[in-house]
């Protein structure tokens, strides 16, 4: 029987460790791929259990040629071969080779897809919310609600931390994040223990950019785009290492006009079933966004085993919209009854301020320490300002104003300890603390014989506090060609809220602690040098955010108002997942998801017409899932990735009565790169997703989206210019369907989606040139870790 053993590879070029390398392991007689990873940031990748034989190593990574080294594989036990490689940056190549490396859009790995922002060219000009919108397998619906694979409640990280924020807060955070500050996204459907439970439907982890040269380094990005209105995104990112510092700072700007296009037909029933009224509503409303970001900080490497960072960000975003409506009442034949006609104005000032400190400590090449202090704070100052005036005679007007500030703060704290045992044995386990809280106010005024006073019926008071405690353990076990992992998380949560009372009304606390066990596993079989299977199940939470808890009224127009829920729970779901990768081209997955006590939103109707939206826990939801993507290259000059989900879903649930919905919808996106001479470079993308249902009261309409753009490098590969044109048919509506108790509303909203940009992006600097036994301090070959703070 053939010996196996452990490789080591250890990349690196003239002036550091290389993360990123792609590193394939294939066999010198047919190429035929045994293994593949990617070196961390100390630029090292392992193989492990690999037979004894004659094989290839493949080394690529962007901006440096590639390597194909010869590797007679004839291990002695259980010790490692290590193979150490050097790269050369492309101006320090000869003009003659050719790169065979290139970062794809899409990479499909056993526990996570990741997508590489800037390989899409119609990503330039857009926000990271858009770029969510357009990634394979999520959705982003008409609220800003993002959902993975079909599933809704996924948790939003950057950088590896929670955002913290949810529904309209998280898309107002995205929307104002610019794509140029995105190095990739994480999607990962079923976490290991290793990661906060929340999120039943997985977790999206936006990974920031960040410069890991040394000397002085740097890049720029300016955009401008044009839909109906303009749009403009700007970007800046400096790096600076020496010794034993590492400084950088990334800023960026964001500017823009947006507006909302909707329609609402809103009909009434007897009780008979028979149409009884209906309201038409039209509206159009005008937005104003700018939005400024700066990520800053430095990493100390006090030696070759410890390294210290600090990290700060902050935003600052103020937005504005205008809106002009009418409502107008008809009769069960169409003909007008009376008319409302509706002017707003709201304001949104969102302050953001974080602090980041970590600490990294290897005590040895095969045990690591990693602690990180989090403190977050947001600063929410918005307002609302109504006028209603009745059929067209000035015989009455209704004017109204809210103040709505918001102010939230969370502090986080965590350690993980990993460590090997032998060579096939890897222990994680570690601790995390957290506390939230919120404080929200709404003040509103009523105008009455011209004088302001206070609405009693609106305002509100509403104080929240929230601490999450964890701990958890994981092994990770490599068994010739089989993988195990396994994992345990504790998590315990206690709230408490306080609704303070107005005019009168007393006031009312609520709280609430309760603690579960989260458990994971995964199984992976590399069955021969094809085919790989995976096999995973988990247990995940989502608790109430902390906004929908707020029972605040939020006025939408005269007949919508959007409510909180304090008394919703939280939903629990099991998921299990059964994957195939063949050749790491065709990745197939089926998946099944239970959980009890779903989110859902809720909507009321009463006599009067008015409408209000909220959100509380129904029954059950089951999500039978298939996922088939695929990354090809018909040509060598022809990549494209693809990838179709289908899901079908049972809901069911107690809102006016025991309700059931039961539909299948499937999600596909394609996205084909074409690369030319010369630095030139094309892109065709679109997706499409057919009638949907999240919520049990209401069903979505097929929508989707066709993209086409355009690159040329310049400036000696320095620079580059993409132009692209996104939503080229203009189909990127949202219509659907709403069921009340005896009324329905057919509803559509039209963006300001179809839009051209222009992007021109220009690095600059050079890294630190090092004679070869110069000692530049304890640092020398430290491990990078640069820019971690959220």
């Amino acid at each position: 029987m053939s010996s196996s053993g452990r490789i080591e590879i250890v990349v690196s070029s003239p002036q550091q460790q290389l993360s990123f390398v792609t590193v394939e392991l294939v066999t010198s007689r047919d190429s035929a791929r045994v293994a593949v990873t990617t070196t961390d940031s100390t630029g090292k990748a392992f193989f492990t259990s690999i037979p004894a034989g004659f094989y290839l190593l493949r080394l690529t990574r962007v901006n440096f040629t590639g390597r194909i080294i010869e590797l007679n594989h004839n291990p002695q036990g259980e010790s490692a071969a290590t193979i150490r490689v050097t790269l050369l940056p492309l101006e320090k190549a000869m003009q003659e080779v050719v790169v065979s490396g290139k970062k794809n859009y899409v990479r499909q790995l056993a526990d996570k897809t990741v997508i590489n922002v800037d390989a899409a060219i119609n990503n330039t000009g857009t926000t990271a919310l858009e770029v969510l919108e357009r990634s394979p397998g999520v959705t982003v619906d008409k609220d800003g609600n993002i959902s993975l694979k079909g599933r809704p409640n996924v948790m939003v990280m950057i950088d590896n931390k929670p955002s913290y924020v949810s529904g309209g807060e998280l898309a107002t955070l995205l929307g104002g994040m610019s794509s140029n500050q995105i190095e990739s996204i994480e999607l990962i459907d079923n976490p290991s223990a290793k990661y906060d439970a929340a999120g039943n439907a997985g977790i999206i982890n936006i990974i920031t950019k960040k410069n890991r040269q040394r000397g002085f380094n740097g890049n720029a990005s300016l955009s401008y785009g044009q839909g109906r209105y303009y749009k403009n995104n700007n970007s800046l990112g400096l790096n600076y290492r020496e010794g034993a510092f590492n400084f950088f700072l990334n800023y960026s700007m964001n500017l823009n006009r947006n507006y909302l296009d909707m329609y609402a037909l809103r009909k009434y029933y007897k009780d008979d079933g028979r149409l009884e009224s209906q309201m038409e509503q039209p509206t159009y409303m005008r937005f104003k966004g700018q939005n400024h970001t700066i990520r800053t900080g430095v990493d100390y490497f006090a030696g070759k085993k410890t390294t210290i960072g600090l990290a700060l960000v902050g935003t600052n975003l103020n937005r504005t919209s205008e809106g002009e409506g009418d409502a107008l009442w008809m009769d069960a034949s169409g003909l007008p009854d009376s008319s409302i006609s509706t002017e707003s104005a709201n304001k949104t000032h969102w302050q953001n301020a974080g602090l980041n400190l970590n600490l990294r400590h290897a005590f040895n090449a095969t045990s690591e320490l990693t602690v990180d202090l989090d403190l977050l704070g947001y600063r929410i100052a918005g307002s609302q300002a109504f006028s209603n005036q009745v059929d067209s005679n000035n015989s009455e007007i209704e004017t109204f104003v809210g103040d709505l500030p918001s102010n939230i703060n969370i502090l986080s704290a965590k350690a993980d300890y990993s460590t090997s045992i032998g060579n096939d044995l890897k222990l994680e386990t570690g601790i995390k603390t957290s506390g939230i809280s919120t404080d929200n106010e709404a003040s509103y005024f009523i105008m009455k014989d011209d004088k302001w006073e206070p609405d009693p019926g609106k305002t509100n008071h509403f104080l929240y506090r929230e601490n999450i405690h964890a701990v958890y353990g994981s092994l990770h076990k490599k068994l010739d060609k089989w993988t195990f992992q396994s994992g345990l998380r504790y998590e315990y949560t206690r709230y408490e809220a306080e609704q303070r009372g107005y005019n009168g009304r007393k006031d009312s606390t609520f709280s609430r602690n309760y603690s579960s066990l989260f458990p994971s596993a995964l199984i992976g079989l590399q069955a021969d040098s094809s085919h790989q299977f995976n096999l995973s199940i988990g247990r995940r939470i989502d608790r109430p955010p902390f906004q929908k808890l707020n029972p605040f009224v939020f006025i939408i127009n005269k007949y919508t108002y959007q409510r909180g829920n304090p008394f919703i729970l939280p939903q629990y779901t099991w998921n299990i997942e059964l994957s195939h990768i063949f050749k790491e081209v065709l990745t197939t997955s089926i998946s099944y998801n239970i959980t009890n006590d779903y989110f859902s939103q809720i909507f009321y109707s009463d006599t009067s017409g008015m409408v209000i939206y909220t959100e509380g826990n129904l029954g059950k939801m089951k999500n039978l899932g298939i996922t088939v993507s695929g990354q090809f290259s018909p040509a060598n000059w022809w990549t494209a990735s693809a990838e179709v989900t289908l899901n079908h879903k049972n809901m069911e649930g107690f809102v006016w009565t025991k309700q059931k919905a039961t539909i299948t919808q499937m999600n596909m996106n394609i996205n084909n790169q074409f690369r030319f001479k010369r630095g030139w470079a094309a892109e065709l993308s679109g997706y499409y997703i057919t009638k949907s249902q999240t919520d049990i009261q209401e069903i979505v309409e097929p929508t989707g989206q066709v993209s086409l753009g355009l690159s040329k490098q310049v400036l000696k590969n320095k620079g580059s210019i993409k132009l692209s044109f996104r939503d080229i048919f203009y189909t990127q509506a949202m219509a659907g369907n709403t069921q009340f108790l005896d009324a329905t509303e057919y509803f559509k909203l039209t963006r300001d989606s179809r839009v051209v940009s222009i992007t021109f992006a220009y690095r600059f600097g050079k890294p630190l040139k090092t004679p070869g036994k110069r000692n530049s301090g304890g640092a020398g070959d430290e491990i990078e870790r640069v820019g971690t703070g959220g």
